[in-house]
């Protein structure tokens, strides 16, 4: 077990590691943080920290440097997360206020988040799976073109051109929109996506038949698109710059990020805490290759549940104003989407 001073050292050697990327030793933690003990007591705090392989040596006759297990105890341990300056507040509201929808919005978030924190920044999407469509719209571009609207009360919006088979005249037009409309209005994305297979076994005539197949299919397209999971990410650069932060190549975090696939799953399956936050850090992200990395996330409030919005990077991070930035947009991003909600 490690004493509350130990801890207290542990902390001392995070930050001081974070800070300057060098080792820390005894003599440096007595001048730099006020422990009121002499630097052989905090030399034996820091060997009951290495036999708790929270810290290690790089080098032979070197300071400490944190273990993957001591930056996890470390962030376990977080009395608190360190709050905004009103600057970095402010710079998200800017950033973040009047966006033209929901795509700007979530490419806005990275972007200021990354920004705020120079790492990789990463939102996911709010799920649409449980989204319920709100209003279809059928625009006639021409006999044999119509331009298809979804929009769902999760802020989802798909437009699509549909070529059609046939050249269709206002009457046949109207019955297509009175079928697609009592098909998906006011009904979920999956169970919509269920009544528009289901429909093709209703027959309208040959005509009308043939040109609301082609419509049900670009329909069902749009629907399994709404219901995907998706990853927006910013900051892709970062990893260049603090390249010599990772003992091996930064090549897997790379392919991860043009993949997303494996992000995706990793963000979704880390383990929150009671205030909304998540940290997987370093040997903790091994399984989805990415061991020489940590993700620091927040959840937001979505209409659909919750989504994530967060930071990934080398282990030696500054955690707690990576979590408090993760936090503070996170939360205006839910503010933001609970208004539009609101507004409709």
């Amino acid at each position: 077990m490690v004493s509350e001073r130990g801890l207290q050292v542990l902390r001392a050697i995070v930050e001081d590691y974070v800070e300057t990327n060098e080792p820390v030793g005894s003599k440096s933690i007595v001048e730099r943080h006020a422990f009121g003990v002499s630097a052989a007591t905090i030399r034996n705090d820091m060997a009951q920290l290495e036999d708790e392989d929270l810290i290690a040596a790089p080098h032979t006759s070197s300071g400490r440097v944190p273990t993957d297990k001591g930056y996890r105890v470390f962030v376990d341990h977080l009395a608190q997360v360190r709050p905004l300056s009103s600057a970095q507040r402010n710079a998200i509201t800017a950033f973040l206020a009047d966006p033209a929808d929901l795509d700007d919005l979530m490419v806005r978030t990275v972007r200021v988040l990354t920004r705020l924190t120079g790492q990789v920044a990463l939102a996911q999407y709010p799920s649409f799976a449980r989204a319920h469509v709100t209003h279809v719209e059928l625009v006639a571009l021409s006999p044999s073109r119509l331009l298809i609207v979804l929009v769902t009360d999760a802020g989802g919006v798909s437009q699509r051109i549909v070529p059609l088979p046939v050249e269709l005249d206002e009457p046949e037009l109207g019955v297509l929109r009175a079928v697609i409309t009592e098909l998906l209005t006011g009904r979920s994305v999956r169970r919509g996506a269920e009544r528009v297979e289901a429909a093709a076994e209703t027959s309208y005539g040959p005509r009308i038949d043939a040109a609301l197949g082609a419509l049900l299919r670009a329909v069902a397209e749009e629907l399994a698109e709404f219901r995907q999971e998706r990853l927006v990410m910013a900051g892709a650069a970062t990893l260049a710059r603090r390249e010599h932060d990772f003992r091996g190549s930064i090549h897997p975090l790379l392919e991860a990020i043009e993949e997303q696939v494996t992000l995706l799953r990793l963000m979704s399956e880390m383990h929150v805490d009671e205030h909304g936050l998540a940290a997987s850090i370093g040997t903790e992200n091994a399984a989805f290759g990415l061991g020489e990395a940590s993700i620091v996330a927040s959840d937001y409030l979505t209409h659909g549940g919750t989504a994530r919005v967060g930071v990934m990077g080398p282990t030696r991070m500054d955690y707690p104003s990576n979590l408090a930035a993760a936090r503070a947009v996170a939360r205006y991003l839910s503010q933001l989407l609970e208004e539009d909600e609101t507004g409709r």
